[in-house]
């Protein structure tokens, strides 16, 4: 009986290290790729204004979609939205597509909206520097019913684009200066 409690020790000391060297290899990892967490002190200014949003598309208040996102996404990220702000972020939103995906029965039933959009920052110097990660934005969603189905859902996939676009914009600010 004591023989085979001293191997199960044993095989819990070996899983313990085995498990302790995994999380510390996890770590160096992420340290070495230049992992950091941002805070509102890491960010390269506070406050922003939202210059012009052109919508060249026929999708009726998609610039205003657009900037409530992106209002939400930067305040959420410790960024102020000031008129007075020195930098400032303007750009187009150059197409809006709906492509069937899917069809069930001659009936589209699946589709995607594409959006391909430009932004850009200008400095308080005057320089104007494109955001990355500013191109096209494709999310997916189910149409099958009626229309008023098909178009909440076309709506709400807009939407979901419109966060996606404003979250990369963030991203581009702060991981792009």
């Amino acid at each position: 009986m004591e023989k085979s409690k001293f191997k199960n020790s044993i095989q819990n000391s070996k899983f313990f290290i085995n498990f302790a060297l995994l999380i510390f290899n996890f770590a160096f990892l992420l340290a070495g790729c230049g992992y950091t967490l941002q805070g509102r002190d890491t960010l390269p200014f506070t406050s922003v204004k939202i210059g012009r949003i052109e919508n060249k598309t026929f999708e009726p208040k998609l610039e205003d979609k657009f900037q409530k996102a992106l209002a939400d996404e930067l305040i959420r990220n410790g960024m102020m939205i000031s008129s007075s702000a020195k930098h400032i972020i303007s750009g187009t939103i150059d197409d809006l597509k709906l492509n069937p995906l899917a069809e069930k029965e001659g009936v589209a039933s699946e589709y995607q909206v594409i959006i391909k959009a430009r932004f850009f920052l200008t400095s308080p110097d005057g320089k104007v520097k494109e955001l990355r990660n500013t191109g096209v934005f494709i999310v997916s969603f189910s149409g099958s019913g009626n229309i008023e189905s098909l178009v909440a859902a076309k709506e709400q996939a807009t939407e979901t684009a419109m966060r996606n676009l404003a979250s990369e914009i963030r991203a581009g600010i702060v991981y792009g200066m």
